[in-house]
């Protein structure tokens, strides 16, 4: 008896009508600049480069990790798409560039087609949010590979930026300030010590509503990942930010020194910002230390600017009136020999 691609578990017939299903909301992210349709081998996109003295690409590719878990549990796939999208962007931003395009690997064991319509949506919103274009994608259909129902996401983006406007953290020194833009909430990392905090040792439910956050425990963990591109694209056009720093995994202590020289470190002033209850109940449920806690979630930050301290009120004014809630969180100091890199004062 022979037997078909689909008894195998890949249905070729479905994924084509995922893709003809998905067509307009993706072509909702173009611009002039895409060229060609959906469904060929590869998206084609037309550089301009007349504005460009020495224009230089910019690369990004993350993913949403375990907070994919917490979609499962929830049944609710509307965010992890702008997820996705976010981190990936807000890390091509870090460089003063703009972001161009983006793509997306979607697997599965068993493709689910208006579940991952909800996903390409939520990837679509967050790419119309970035001003860049979803340009080309692959789904893949990988029975045994993934658990009933579970499915893993990727993606991938480029940027521009003329070589002169390279934000680097070169231009940092002693006594330049940093300016904390603050987060949705967790974002996209340290899910796997939510997991085990909230769900292992706490025993919540994702359908639990927390008075101290003021929602349920699953809408709460799915808040979507705040996107700052366009408002890091408004400051940096005439005001002067000498480092920028993505808060992602690894919290305070391993992303502000990215941005550092080897002579040079961060204060950073715990009690300069409101904290989200969020992390104040992962903390006390966990019994998570504080320095456990800054090198592992944002803790409200999501996006850190340095910038001299003159400049330090105008960026803030520029903020506010890009609704972006921002306060000045420490300021950059002269590293001494076996200091380390970043500290905080109460």
């Amino acid at each position: 008896m022979s037997l078909t691609y689909k008894e195998a578990g890949v249905d070729i017939d479905k994924q084509n009508l995922f893709i003809k299903g998905i067509k307009s909301v993706i072509k909702s992210t173009y611009g002039p600049e895409v060229l060609g349709g959906i469904g060929g081998f590869a998206g084609r996109y037309k550089l301009d480069v007349g504005s460009f003295k020495d224009p230089i690409l910019v690369s990004s590719t993350d993913g949403v990790g375990t907070k994919l878990k917490i979609a499962f549990m929830a049944d609710n796939h509307q965010y992890v798409g702008i997820d996705l999208v976010a981190m990936v962007v807000n890390d091509i931003i870090v460089d003063g560039a703009t972001p161009l395009f983006f793509l997306d690997y979607l697997a599965t064991g068993r493709l689910d087609v208006e579940r991952s319509k909800t996903i390409i949506a939520g990837m679509a919103a967050g790419c119309r949010e970035a001003g860049c274009a979803l340009i080309g994608g692959e789904t893949a259909e990988m029975p045994g590979l993934y658990a009933e129902g579970e499915y893993d996401l990727a993606g991938f983006g480029v940027g521009i930026v003329d070589s002169d406007r390279i934000i680097d953290g070169s231009r940092v020194s002693a006594k330049d300030v940093i300016i904390g833009v603050h987060s949705s909430g967790l974002h996209s990392n340290g899910f796997s010590l939510v997991r085990k905090v909230l769900f292992d040792r706490a025993k919540m439910g994702i359908s639990d509503y927390v008075p101290d956050l003021g929602r349920t425990l699953g809408e709460e963990l799915l808040t979507p990942t705040r996107i700052y591109v366009k408002s890091v694209l408004n400051l940096i056009r005439t005001l002067e930010i000498k480092g920028i720093v993505h808060i992602t995994g690894g919290g305070f202590i391993d992303n502000l020194p990215r941005v550092l020289s080897a002579r040079t470190g961060v204060v950073v002033r715990k009690g300069s910002w409101q904290v989200p209850p969020v992390f104040r109940l992962i903390q006390e449920l966990g019994s998570v230390e504080d320095l456990e806690m800054f090198r592992t979630f944002n803790m409200g930050i999501g996006m850190a600017l340095i910038v001299a301290e003159k400049d330090a009120d105008d960026v803030l004014m520029r903020l506010k009136g890009l609704k972006e809630s921002a306060d000045v969180i420490g300021y950059v100091r002269t590293l001494k020999k076996d200091e380390e890199p970043v500290v905080f004062e109460e």
